[in-house]
């Protein structure tokens, strides 16, 4: 199916998702996961209106960046090595996966501007995913306080692979009441007014909990 098509029904599913749960539909951005496609696909996504792009590995990122550039804000969603830093600090838009010192320091070093970096919380617990648990997110954004350059925008959690609606809504709503702690704490370079949670398979449930940006890679772009 064309990128468009596939677009206007994520749209109208998160139009229904949003109003279920009181919200409007124009504050969750749909983030489109553009790693496993080529660069022709992710301009046909740019095409059909879609204003963000994400991709999880530093070579993929430069390549459609080549291609792509400024047409679309960029979204680093993999694991951040420090080593890769340097090679696309200054094209991406958002960081989706900070969660040590180590990469906060490297990302401070490097940049030539502020970047909005989102915290990558494990909410679920599962040894496979990267992140912070919760209870350590606070103490962590508390030490990012002399790295000038990093703007915790938000927090990014992954959800576990399951269709259980009540686990996928149970971890949602951690991360959403982690943010509010968050926000209690009106640190200046930590607004935290995100939420990146919700992928194909289940976005709704995320929007209905909270989401300001969802994560949509098979559904909208296709394998």
């Amino acid at each position: 199916m064309k990128v468009s098509e596939n677009l206007s029904g994520i749209k109208q599913r998160v139009e229904e998702s949003a109003r279920r749960s009181g919200r409007q539909a124009e504050d969750v951005k749909i983030i489109a996961v553009t790693k496993y496609v080529t660069t022709a696909r992710a301009q046909e996504a740019i095409e059909a209106g879609i204003l963000h792009l994400g991709e999880n590995r530093a070579e993929g990122l430069n390549e459609k960046y080549e291609a792509i550039g400024e047409a679309a804000a960029w979204h680093f969603i993999g694991s951040l090595q420090t080593r890769k830093v340097k090679s696309i600090i200054d094209k991406v838009d958002y960081i989706h996966s900070l969660d040590r010192e180590s990469l906060a320091k490297e990302i401070n070093r490097r940049a030539e501007k502020t970047v909005r970096c989102f915290i990558q919380v494990n909410v679920s617990g599962e040894e496979s995913k990267h992140g912070l648990p919760p209870q350590e997110v606070i103490p962590f954004i508390q030490s990012l306080h002399p790295y000038e350059k990093i703007q915790v925008c938000g927090l990014m959690t992954m959800a576990p692979l399951t269709e259980e609606k009540s686990v996928l809504r149970a971890c949602f709503r951690k991360l959403a009441l982690c943010r509010e702690e968050v926000k209690a704490l009106n640190l200046p370079y930590a607004p935290c007014n995100e939420l990146s949670m919700g992928m194909s398979n289940d976005f709704e449930l995320a929007v209905e909990e909270g989401a300001t940006m969802i994560r949509i890679g098979t559904a909208l772009v296709g394998e």
